[in-house]
């Protein structure tokens, strides 16, 4: 697996990652990492890194440097398939070395890189040139592929519209460890530990970065007799906080920071119901945690979330930051229908469903190869 995201950053991405990587090893399989090399503190034993330096637009990530290929690498490994985890300089290397060596390969989308651009690109260019410029280099990248894996429907009809062509695309969502994520998990501690006894708690799981619209949040609580948990950490963390306090919220809302993988089910466990205002998800990976864990949800009306979550009936939506406070609302007084819908759809969305899939889209990719060599 190449990817442009790997430890330490911690994203949707890496946490993909490590479930595929898992759920195939699980069953027999041999799975290599290939990444960008950070600070040797951080480097990880039986992971390849390629030469890279920090992004500085956006902190915690890397970029690999160029002109180096490492394609020793891959001769090395001598993989069946490279899976390829994100588009930017990881892609490109991992088209190279396909082309070199005759490797099939398989790209799971797991980014709306022209959403992000606009916060994180090094290069500041009008909005219109910027979506131009990165569906010119998206489309050339996908149709080099012999699989492109979606984690939704959704998200490879947007791929299409925008004029994508690919050889073979999937829809695969990356499954939800429900071995791990389920009710019952003791929380008490957690509980305590953040004066949460005896109230009503909301939680949001994920980065805090500026596209996953965490603000609309926020200002939504003023509205709501709950408390707001928020989990994780990211660059627009100071501004949030600096919310929180203009709006005077400070006692309905705690952010709890980063959240070790081993103490994760326990938070979910300790909340009500978990929320998501973010259209930048392809799928949404926490929100299938927090109902892996018996929660109901409350999540923005788009993209990804739209095929998870059916409104009044496994958990609710809502379009904008008029409607949030009150699909929150109904959360919290979800009726148990809604409740047990809401833990099947997680069940459904298995990682041991889902690694069959992915099996199944490496095995069609190799038949993709060959085909084409004839």
């Amino acid at each position: 697996m190449m990817t442009d995201s790997w430890f330490p950053t911690r994203d949707g991405v890496v946490t993909s990652i490590c479930i595929i990587k898992e759920s195939l090893e699980a069953l027999g399989h041999e799975v290599f990492i290939i990444a960008p090399e950070p600070e040797p503190e951080y480097r990880q034993e039986g992971v390849y890194y390629f030469p890279a330096v920090k992004f500085k637009s956006y902190e915690g990530y890397y970029v690999p440097i160029y002109p180096s290929n490492k394609i020793e690498i891959l001769r090395k490994i001598n993989p069946d398939v490279i899976h390829i985890h994100g588009v930017a300089t990881m892609a490109i290397r991992a088209l190279i070395c396909s082309h070199t060596l005759g490797i099939p390969t398989v790209m799971t989308f797991h980014t709306m890189v022209d959403d992000a651009a606009k916060y994180y690109s090094p290069v500041k260019l009008p909005p219109e040139t910027m979506d131009r410029l990165i569906w010119i280099y998206l489309r050339q990248i996908l149709k080099r592929m012999d699989v492109v894996v979606t984690p939704t429907r959704c998200i490879g009809d947007e791929l299409k519209s925008h004029g994508a062509t690919c050889r073979n695309l999937l829809a695969i969502p990356t499954g939800a460890k429900t071995d791990v994520f389920h009710p019952g998990i003791p929380c008490d501690d957690i509980r305590e530990r953040y004066g949460l006894v005896g109230k009503r708690v909301v939680i949001h799981v994920g980065r805090i970065s500026y596209e996953k619209d965490l603000d609309i949040v926020i200002r939504s609580m003023k509205d709501l007799d709950a408390v707001l948990l928020v989990a994780g950490k990211g660059p627009a963390k100071n501004d949030m906080e600096n919310l929180v306090k203009e709006l005077g919220l400070e006692d309905r809302v705690i952010f709890a920071g980063f959240v070790p993988d081993d103490e994760l089910p326990k938070y979910y466990n300790a909340a009500d119901i978990a929320v998501s205002a973010s259209k930048f998800e392809t799928q949404g990976l926490s929100i299938l945690e927090a109902m892996a864990s018996g929660k109901t949800v409350a999540c923005r009306n788009g993209r990804a979330f739209t095929e998870i979550v059916h409104d009044g009936v496994n958990g609710y939506l809502f379009d904008d930051e008029s409607e949030c406070a009150d699909a929150m609302r109904r959360a919290l007084d979800a009726p148990e229908d809604v409740r047990e819908a809401s833990y099947r759809t997680a069940l459904e969305n298995s990682r041991e469903k889902s690694v069959q899939k992915y099996i199944e889209a490496y095995e069609l990719a190799i038949r993709t190869k060959e085909a084409r060599r004839k």
